[in-house]
């Protein structure tokens, strides 16, 4: 792991110093926050360059058309294409995901599923083949049924164990999901995008547990970076939203044209708010990550959990491969509790986590997975969403919701 994963801030490096701009702008000669640490990149990325008595970052723009006197060679020019707040965002974006790397293009979307949807529907045709993880995310059955209807052969394995590589074989894309949505199973991702680039496959990862602060898909050899920035890249629960990281122009053109054809746009006010939430990005993922291996630690004692499972314990099944390319473990937890019963119990014994779907908010939250169906998880397994609540007070809420839910 870097020095990062432990919260350490590396100085700022190959800044030449201000130079005065026209119109009062300041510039810097050299990007100042690219030698930068995680910290400083979230607090900086994507900000315009700074104008006198002009707010840092700017408000959201609201706007179904702009002027457009004579032919349409401006950026903005209609709604649904493109929004200056959705710019600003995007760079921000791109900047943490693949931070000093050129040709690289960031398109935010209106969930983390019309994100996904882009890209498959965007590079896939009747008569290829896709690769998905069969212990993913929840709605990925329903993608596979949509896609299955369109005439694309949908082939699935685990994602433990680097297992997709056996189904490989003449697919057009490959999609993963590291760590796994609920399971929190790793995967190689280095290695499974050098065996499908091999077969000519595209590969996609799903980055949403992680966060780019967590793992960089792209520096790992991935085609795309996809994640929903409804859970802990924006970490506070109030919006839905999607982003789309890639550094090929022609699958990205793609990509673009079916989010123009879907219309599967964010708002501007939603943009605005994951913008402003991604300076605290490092701050909310280091705590989070740090509590989450205290909770998880915790639970380790305790002869009721079973199946724990958390990518930053030493003795985690996933922890070698996940040490290896991911800086920080995220802030799920998962273990299974002996019957529905007493899982039910200790999630209304909590009070310090919230009965909740969703994850990656700075109020922890924690479910029975099973009670929407379509994860092959036991009755009793409870997904714990670590928030940013005192490390001790949240290890005590839990372990005395263990005690009350025993009774």
């Amino acid at each position: 792991m870097s020095d990062s994963a432990t919260g350490d801030a590396h100085g700022v490096t190959g800044d030449a110093g201000p130079a005065a701009g026209a119109a009062g702008r300041t510039v810097r000669e050299i990007d100042p926050v690219a030698g930068a640490g995680d910290g400083t990149r979230a607090v900086r990325a994507g900000l315009p360059e700074p104008a006198k008595y002009e707010p840092t970052l700017p408000g959201p723009v609201f706007a179904a058309h702009y002027h457009l006197p004579g032919e349409p060679t401006g950026p903005y020019t209609y709604g649904r294409d493109e929004n200056p707040t959705w710019t600003l965002l995007e760079r921000a974006v791109g900047e943490l995901e693949a931070p000093g790397q050129d040709g690289v293009e960031t398109l935010v979307f209106a969930s983390g599923m019309a994100a996904v949807s882009a890209v498959l529907f965007s590079q896939l045709r009747a008569g290829d083949v896709c690769v998905l993880p069969d212990d993913g995310y929840q709605a990925l059955p329903l993608v596979r049924a949509q896609l299955e209807a369109y005439g694309i052969e949908v082939r699935t394995a685990p994602t433990g164990g680097d297992a997709q590589l056996d189904v490989l074989d003449g697919a057009k894309l490959l999609w993963i999901e590291t760590p796994s949505n609920p399971g929190l199973d790793v995967c190689d991702i280095r290695r499974l995008s050098e065996a499908a680039h091999a077969r000519g496959a595209l590969v996609a990862v799903d980055n949403t547990l992680a966060t780019p602060l967590g793992q960089r898909p792209l520096e790992l050899g991935a085609d795309f970076a996809v994640a929903s920035g409804t859970k802990q890249l924006t970490g506070h629960g109030d919006i839905l939203l999607g982003y789309v990281v890639g550094r090929d122009p022609e699958a990205m053109a793609a990509v673009r044209r079916w989010r123009k054809i879907v219309g599967a746009i964010p708002g501007p006010m939603e943009a605005w708010l994951a913008h402003r939430s991604i300076a605290t990005l490092q701050m909310r993922v280091d705590r989070q990550s740090a509590t989450a291996l205290a909770v998880a630690e915790a639970l380790r004692e305790r002869r009721e959990v079973t199946g724990l499972r958390y990518p930053g314990l030493p003795d985690d099944p996933a922890h070698k491969i996940a040490a290896q390319q991911m800086r920080r473990y995220g802030c799920v937890v998962s273990f299974t509790l002996p019957t529905r019963t007493r899982a039910d119990r200790f999630l209304e014994a909590l009070r310090l986590v919230d009965d909740a779907t969703s994850f990656g908010g700075v109020r922890s939250t924690a479910e029975r997975r099973g009670r929407w169906g379509g994860d092959a998880v036991p009755e009793g397994f409870i997904r714990l969403s670590v928030g940013a609540e005192d490390p001790d007070d949240l290890v005590a809420d839990v372990l005395r919701a263990l005690d009350v839910s025993a009774a």
